[in-house]
């Protein structure tokens, strides 16, 4: 069994920063790309940004520049640094990892999300 644990959200006002980490445990053999999705109420889930295990990135055009992924490979944990965050960017984010477990099985894997709320 693998599973993610995101922490890190929280409330902020507009302009502020907040950092969430996710930490995979379980029976891993590799972690391949990890990423950050969104969702907000009465819409649709959207990537973030992600990250190879290589450290190659990728991000939603809407927060390039303001927010930086990267990843602890010894620590099977993937960060989201987010700077001058938006009020249209409270959401809960999910946390995403594709996963080879110590089986051979490849499996998509979600963490339960952390609410991010920023006031206007």
């Amino acid at each position: 069994q693998v599973q993610l644990v995101e922490s890190g959200g929280g409330l902020v006002q507009a302009g502020g920063s907040l950092r969430l980490s996710c930490a995979a445990s379980g029976s891993i053999f590799s972690i391949n790309d990890m990423g950050w999705y969104r969702q907000a109420p009465e819409t649709q889930r959207e990537l973030v940004a992600i990250i190879t295990n290589g450290g190659s990135t990728n991000y939603a055009d809407s927060v390039k520049g303001r927010f930086t992924i990267s990843r602890a490979n010894a620590k099977s944990a993937v960060y989201l640094q987010m700077n001058s965050l938006k009020p249209e960017e409270t959401a809960v984010y999910y946390c995403q990892a594709d996963v080879l477990d110590r089986r051979g099985t490849r499996k998509i894997i979600w963490g339960q999300g952390t609410q991010v709320t920023v006031s206007s």
